[in-house]
């Protein structure tokens, strides 16, 4: 039993080594929950973005920088909240579903978040161009800057400390070749060195 036990030890920690936790089939599950929620965002965001709306009449597109936003931060509080949130808040998620389409929970911090930001950037640019073609909508500079802004915020806020709490809960590593070969053998000659099948070194 003590050798089946430590081969399927040594594969979890490999598993963990390149940055994914749990068995194959639960990585598979987390991805695929993780995807098609994402996709079910990206339509809902989309629409949202891109329906043509009714209005007596239309401004040119707003592609100075901060322009709109000086103009929401004029208004009284509330409308300023209400307007600069509903930039913020529809890109939001994508800071958390990007990572976990990925599924990996072992990456460098800083390089989670700038995939997650140029992913997401790149969206919101498109949706952007997309909406200055639509009856009623109007290319935002500043809507896409908040909308980018929205997704760091979450990213943040939520997918470092998830990580950590996921890393911690994963098996611990096995212990190193050099440590094993050091353990004394009672006066029986050291094992042959086993293959570790399925394992990238």
């Amino acid at each position: 039993m003590a050798g089946t036990a430590r081969p399927a030890h040594r594969v979890l920690w490999g598993v963990q080594r390149h940055g994914y936790g749990g068995t194959p089939a639960l990585r598979h599950r987390y991805r695929l929950v993780g995807r098609v929620l994402l996709a079910a965002h990206l339509v809902v965001a989309g629409w949202l973005a891109v329906r043509p709306l009714t209005a007596p009449w239309v401004s040119a597109a707003h592609l100075e920088p901060f322009a709109t936003l000086r103009a929401d931060l004029a208004l009284s509080p509330w409308e300023a909240a209400r307007t600069i949130g509903s930039a913020v808040l529809p890109f939001a998620p994508l800071g958390v579903l990007l990572p976990w389409a990925g599924g990996r929970i072992v990456a460098s911090p800083l390089g989670s978040l700038a995939r997650t930001v140029f992913t997401s950037a790149m969206i919101a640019l498109v949706l952007q161009v997309v909406r200055g073609g639509v009856v009623g909508q109007v290319l935002d500079l500043d809507a896409l800057l908040l909308n980018v802004v929205g997704v760091v915020l979450a990213h943040v806020a939520v997918v470092p400390a998830v990580r950590a709490r996921l890393r911690r809960r994963a098996p611990a590593a096995p212990p190193s070749s050099a440590a094993t070969a050091s353990t004394p053998s009672h006066g029986l000659a050291p094992s042959p060195a086993r293959a570790r099948v399925g394992v990238t070194p």
